[in-house]
This record gives C-alpha cells, structure tokens and sequence, in this order.
C-alpha cells in the first residue's frame, strides 16, 4: 500500500492533471487554439506534472528499498546478507576516516537491493534471496549508476565475469522456423541464422579529491557523497556509450545495431507533425510499436526509450481544434519509469539523439535482447599520496564493461525524423 505521503503527491497531480484536462476541453468546445495566457498556463501545468511523477517515482523507489531492508534485518532472508553488508561497509568508513589504502571490490552480487527491478530480473548472476542486501554504501553507487543509464533500467541483461578475456556471445541474425509434418514425414531443417558477438572489457574510470579537513569532517556525509558522485560519473559514461557507442575502442550501442521501424513523412524533421494529420502526431507511434514482432513486444522488459523533451512533446500533441491527445496517449508508468504508452514503460536518457533531421529519436523493444557485460564490479580505491603536496585526498572508481545487441532480428527498432 503507498504511504500517506504518496497518496497526497497522487492527489496533488490528480488535481493538476484535471487542470490541464479543463483547458483543453474547453479550449477544445470552443474550436480554437489556446490563447497565450492559456498556453502560459497549459505550459505550467504540464511542468508541475513532470514534478509530481519525479517524485512519486523517487517516493515509491524510497519505500521499496526501505521494505527490503526491513525484510532482510527482520531475518526474513537470513543473517548472512546483513553481516556481510556491514563488513563492507566498515571497509568503506575505514578507508575513509582511517586513511586505509587497501582497494575494495564492489562485486554486483552485493549490491543486489531491488531498486531495479527490470535489470535484476534478466541478470545472470546468483538471484537467491540470500543475496539480497540493505542499502549502504556500495548499493547506493550501484544505484545511481544504474538511475543514470536507462538501458540498465528498462531491463537489459547484465552478465558478470570475474576476468577480462574477451567473451564470445551468439547473436541471433534470422529465426527459425517450423512447418506441418505428416505421419513419418521428413522433418525438414530449419536452423536459426547465428553469429557471434565478442564481448571485451572497457575500463571507466572516476577520480574525485576532497581535503583532508573534510574528510575528518563527521558532520559531512561523505559516504553519500562519494557514492552518488562515483555512480552517477560512471553510469553516465557507459550509459552514452550504451546508446551511441561505435563498437570501435568501446561498447556497441544499441542504435549501432537496432532495426529502422519507422521513418516520419516529410515536415517531421524536428517534431512529430500534426496530431490531426493521418499517419503523423501518435500515429507514428502507434506505427512504430506495431512494427515490433509479437514476441518482443510480450516480453517483461519491453519498452520505450526517448530524451525527456521528446517525452514532453509527444504529451504537448494537440489535434486539429486544439484539443490535446498526448497527455492521454502518456499515461502513468510503473516505479522506475517516466510514464507508459501503449501499457509499455518510458525511459528517459540524455543520450537518445534529440529530434532532429534524421535523428532517430525513439526506441521500442526488447531490451532484454541487449547484453552488457561487467567484469567483478567497480573498484574503488583511496590515496593519500597522489595530491600530498595539496593534502588532498583522492577517491577513485573503476569500472570494465562492455555491450551488444544480441538479437539483430528486429528485437529494438527506431523511429526516424525525416530529412526535410
């Protein structure tokens, strides 16, 4: 059940989207456009629901890691997990306050707080519930990699090595078949096409120096600070590379790979047309997710990706006579997501192209069909040497991954501007 505080923010949008509702209408009774002050208004409203959907997001993450840590001090999921977390996290506070050099692993096993439900669903690393950890730490820099790569988020699958050799993958290029056999009849061949994808080890790396006074502070969570620095830096590193990555001295991203399923007609180079126009506005969309095969678009980690702007204006659509059909085409999301369309979750990630000529600004599939590979974990090492002449002390956080689409069949395709 959502707390009180949720219930309130859900209200206090209701009201907000009621709002936007009764604009529109009204504007859309009369047969006319907005008026500037209304357009004024209907900007506002629309920026004041963007907030309430951060937070209730934010709200809802917050309660789901405070249930599972609950559940695991509670026993629920034995006493290993706790010892553990707490072993790891007097290695982090003795490392910080105690100037101890030794590097720490963060392996993802350890990290596993159920803040991401999407990723650790198709994770291929132990899923036992005795692997389940409160949120320290090290969750915490897991965390904020993963809320700054939305690829992680959708639901891509994650696989963990512990050494960096390179690791061949099978990509699938051409699906198999089956046919009718009749009563001892020859069962004919019918092969999947199958290549491979080899899977190597880029290093990220984040490097951050505080002063020694700091440090010694105990009125600075610096914990905190490190771990939303370190994880934000590294996730918004793979997380471009993800996206746009050329496979060449770096992951493969999904647009190197996806499949074009639509193209926008002419006068869509940098928006989506004319709501009231056929074939322009949501019907794009609607286009685009209908391109997908029904197996993908049935899977659990089906879903969209876009830039929040290209979210914003597919919502600011309007018809013909005014009235706004994309606040009703973007609905609201489950935890973790913008909002849905088509009952299938939003994403936002800075590095989707923006719309422009030729852009491919949107993304819908099956993002578990998309590997990335990890290798242990992210390191994490303190000095106290590297800056001595400024007595400063500096943290660093390494990470080796890489990536690929492993199903080129169509599992992810695009929506594309057109040039003019």
């Amino acid at each position: 059940m959502p707390s009180e505080i949720v219930k309130r923010v859900q209200e206090n949008r209701q009201r907000t989207w009621s709002q936007a509702k009764e604009l529109a209408d009204r504007a859309a009774a009369e047969k006319r456009s907005f008026t500037g002050e209304e357009e004024r208004q209907w900007e506002s409203l629309m920026s004041d629901l963007e907030l309430y959907d951060e937070r209730i997001t934010q709200l809802q993450n917050d309660e789901k890691r405070i249930r599972e840590a609950d559940a695991i001090l509670s026993g629920y999921r034995g006493g290993r997990p706790y010892q553990r977390d707490n072993a790891l996290a007097d290695d982090f506070r003795s490392m910080i306050l105690e100037r101890n050099p030794r590097p720490i692993d963060i392996h993802w096993e350890n990290a596993r707080s159920a803040y991401q439900p999407g990723l650790e669903r198709r994770s291929l690393v132990t899923t036992s519930p005795a692997n389940m950890s409160p949120v320290s730490f090290y969750g915490k820099l897991i965390e904020h990699m993963v809320e700054n790569s939305a690829v992680l988020k959708a639901g891509a699958t994650l696989i963990t090595t512990s050494s960096g050799e390179t690791l061949r993958v099978p990509r699938t290029t051409a699906l198999s078949t089956a046919s009718i056999v009749s009563e001892g009849g020859t069962i004919s061949a019918s092969d999947p096409t199958l290549s491979s994808v080899e899977l190597g080890a880029y290093k990220y790396g984040f490097l951050v120096q505080v002063s020694t006074e700091l440090v010694q502070d105990s009125g600075v969570d610096l914990e905190s600070y490190l771990a939303r620095e370190a994880g934000q830096a590294i996730g918004l590193g793979l997380g471009n590379h993800l996206i746009n990555g050329t496979g060449s001295g770096q992951p493969t991203g999904v647009l190197t790979d996806a499949t074009a399923g639509v193209t926008g007609p002419t006068g869509t180079a940098t928006s989506f047309g004319s709501q009231g126009t056929a074939g322009e506005g949501t019907d794009l969309l609607y286009d685009l997710f209908g391109s997908l095969a029904e197996p993908y678009v049935m899977q659990p980690a089906a879903g969209w990706l876009m830039r929040n702007a290209t979210l914003t204006a597919i919502r600011k659509l309007k018809g013909t006579t005014g009235e706004t059909a994309g606040t009703d085409f973007v609905t609201d999301g489950p935890a973790g997501a913008s909002g849905a369309m088509i009952g299938k979750p939003v994403f936002i990630d800075p590095y989707v192209p923006a719309m422009a000529a030729d852009a491919k600004s949107v993304l819908f599939g099956d993002w578990s069909r998309y590997v990335v590979r990890m290798v242990n974990g992210i390191r994490f090492e303190r000095s106290d040497d590297y800056a001595f002449n400024t007595d400063l002390v500096t943290f660093r956080a390494l990470l080796r991954a890489d990536a690929a689409l492993v199903d080129t069949t169509g599992a992810i395709k695009y929506f594309a501007h057109s040039a003019t």
